[in-house]
């Protein structure tokens, strides 16, 4: 419970500490680097008097040690140039290489950039550039941002899943609750209806009671399959929409200029009947939600040699780009009163459990929406 309660600013105390922790780190990084470099500078300059001890002394005093430290960096690349420009001698650096004038411009050019020549008076200057081991150094800060960043991305994709994993839990848990409220009245409602047939009651009445207790059905149905994978059927796609756009279309304001347009022959797909029934119900739903009850609504079946595509346009007050995607996201609505989940249903419905896609195909501020849904239609 006070996880819970705090888990937020634990998160935050979180990151702010990974953050601390990650810049010391880099600081630690850097200041080793520095050292490092000042090490290898005074490894130079100690390099340099030897070789102007081995050049200039009379004496062989210290012939043996002006030899070993000459001979002693193996890893620091260098040159060392005369007054007249001639490379007098260079160590840890390809021979070939060399034999280009451009080549030894550019080298002397980079040794510059990474640490200050050291002038051998009266006659030359030594220009060295960082050894490999310090050019790795150099590098690790970025190595360890990229494993932190690939770490972090990892946590945050666990933490993502994680989380869409126990709302997907809680809403299954919600629609199978719903599903099982709704049985015992819908039970009692088809008791009434039987009464009502043996009283002198309108028949028209009682079909039209008897047609919302099957849509009722019908609703605990799809609630009951939520959260278990649905078993799909061949079907025709254009009756089966067709049954949905009715029952909504009788049901709607007269203000409300409805136009569908399909094939006359059949178009078979595998669906769940009763998910895909939702599916049109919810974006047809949506449309007039969008035009406030006024507008025209269209609903479009077409076909093509793979997929069958499903369009619902209206004249809607419609939807910026960037919230083209974000209104399949769960929890998103423009509605005062809205959950946010219709949309969201209906994209799982589509792609998680038909292998389908749906998308925004178009959409115009203040002009309407066009939202489709394409399905693999069987070869016949």
């Amino acid at each position: 419970m006070i996880f819970t309660k705090y888990s937020n600013t634990f998160r935050w105390v979180m990151i702010a500490v990974s953050f601390v922790i990650v810049s010391l780190i880099l600081w630690n990084t850097y200041v080793f680097f520095q050292n490092f470099k000042e090490e290898e500078r005074i490894k130079m300059e100690i390099w340099s008097f030897a070789q102007d001890e081995f050049v200039n002394s009379d004496t062989n005093t210290n012939l043996n040690l002006n030899l070993k430290i000459l001979n002693s960096n193996t890893t620091t690349p260098m040159l060392v140039i005369n007054t007249d420009g001639s490379i007098y001698s260079h160590n840890n650096l390809d021979d070939k290489k060399l034999d280009d004038p451009k080549y030894v411009d550019k080298l002397i050019e980079r040794f510059k950039s990474e640490n200050e020549p050291i002038e051998i008076k009266p006659f030359s200057t030594i220009y060295y550039g960082n050894s490999p081991l310090l050019n790795k150094l150099k590098y690790y800060p970025l190595a360890l941002l990229l494993i932190l960043l690939l770490f972090s991305g990892v946590i945050f994709f666990f933490y993502k899943s994680n989380k869409n994993a126990s709302q997907n839990k809680l809403w299954s848990g919600m629609a199978k609750e719903t599903a099982h409220q709704i049985g015992t009245p819908l039970s009692s409602l088809i008791g009434w209806t039987e009464i009502l047939k043996t009283e002198n009651v309108n028949p028209d009445y009682i079909v039209e009671i008897e047609k919302d207790i099957d849509r009722l059905q019908t609703i605990t149905e799809r609630f009951s399959k939520i959260g278990s994978l649905p078993t799909l059927e061949t079907a025709d796609i254009v009756a089966e929409t067709l049954n949905s756009y009715d029952y909504l279309k009788r049901r709607s304001s007269n203000l409300i200029e409805f136009d569908i347009i399909t094939p006359k022959e059949e178009i078979p797909v595998k669906i769940n009947k009763q998910l895909y029934g939702w599916t049109i119900e919810n974006l047809v739903k949506n449309a007039i939600d969008a035009m406030k009850g006024r507008g025209k609504l269209k609903l479009e079946i077409s076909q093509t040699e793979h997929d069958v595509k499903i369009t619902v346009t209206d004249t809607g007050k419609g939807i910026s780009k960037k919230n083209f995607n974000r209104i399949f996201e769960p929890g998103y609505t423009t509605k005062k009163r809205g959950w946010g989940l219709g949309l969201s249903l209906t994209r799982r419905i589509i792609e998680d459990f038909h292998d389908g896609k749906i998308k925004v195909l178009e959409s115009t501020i203040g002009k309407g929406t066009t939202i489709q849904i394409s399905l693999k239609r069987l070869n016949q």
